[in-house]
C-alpha cells in the first residue's frame, strides 16, 4: 500500500515538473525576444551614430546584454572575423547550430537577422534591423498576449494530468 502512495506522488510531482518546466520555457522565451529586440535597438542606434565593422559591431552589442543574446552576438562576431565564410548569414547559421538552449521564436529571428546582415549598404541595413525587430515584436505580442493565463494553465494541466493518471493506476 505505501509503495502506490509513493507512485503516485512521485507521478505527481513529474507530471507537475512537467508542466512547470513548459511554463518557465514559455517565461524564458519571452525574456529572450525582449533582450534580442534590446540588442537589435541598440545596433540600429549605433549604425547610425558610428559605421563599425560587422565584427566590433556584434561584440559592443554584446557587451549591452546578457544571457544566451549575448553568447550569440559574441560567437557570431568570432566567426565574421575567423572568416570561415564570407557571407554572414552561413556565420549566424553555424552560430546557432553550435549554440544550444535557444528559444525556438528567438532561433528563427536570428535565423532572419543573419540573412539580413551584412547584404546592403546603411539605409538596407537600418531597414533590414527594423524588419526583424518587427518580427521580434510580433512573435513577443503572440507570446505575451495572455501569458499569465496561460502560465497558470501549464502548471494546472501539469498536475491534473498526474492525478488523473494516479486515479487510473491505482
Amino acid at each position: 500500500m505505501l509503495t502506490k502512495w509513493i507512485g503516485a506522488i512521485l507521478i505527481i510531482l513529474a507530471s507537475g515538473g512537467f508542466g512547470l518546466t513548459i511554463a518557465a520555457n514559455h517565461k524564458r522565451e519571452i525574456t529572450v525576444l525582449k533582450k534580442l529586440i534590446y540588442a537589435l535597438d541598440y545596433m540600429e542606434c549605433e549604425l547610425q551614430f558610428r559605421m563599425y565593422a560587422l565584427p566590433d559591431l556584434c561584440r559592443i552589442t554584446a557587451q549591452e546584454t546578457d544571457g544566451i543574446v549575448q553568447q550569440v552576438f559574441i560567437s557570431l562576431a568570432n566567426e565574421l572575423e575567423d572568416q570561415i565564410s564570407p557571407d554572414a548569414s552561413i556565420c549566424m547559421k553555424s552560430v546557432l547550430a553550435k549554440t544550444n538552449n535557444i528559444p525556438q521564436q528567438a532561433m528563427e529571428c536570428l535565423q532572419y537577422f543573419g540573412d539580413c546582415l551584412g547584404r546592403f549598404d546603411l539605409n538596407g541595413q537600418l531597414k533590414g534591423l527594423e524588419n526583424v525587430r518587427q518580427e521580434c515584436r510580433l512573435r513577443l505580442n503572440k507570446l505575451s498576449a495572455n501569458s499569465d493565463v496561460r502560465i497558470r494553465s501549464y502548471q494546472t494541466i501539469g498536475l491534473c494530468a498526474g492525478a488523473a493518471i494516479v486515479i487510473l493506476l491505482v
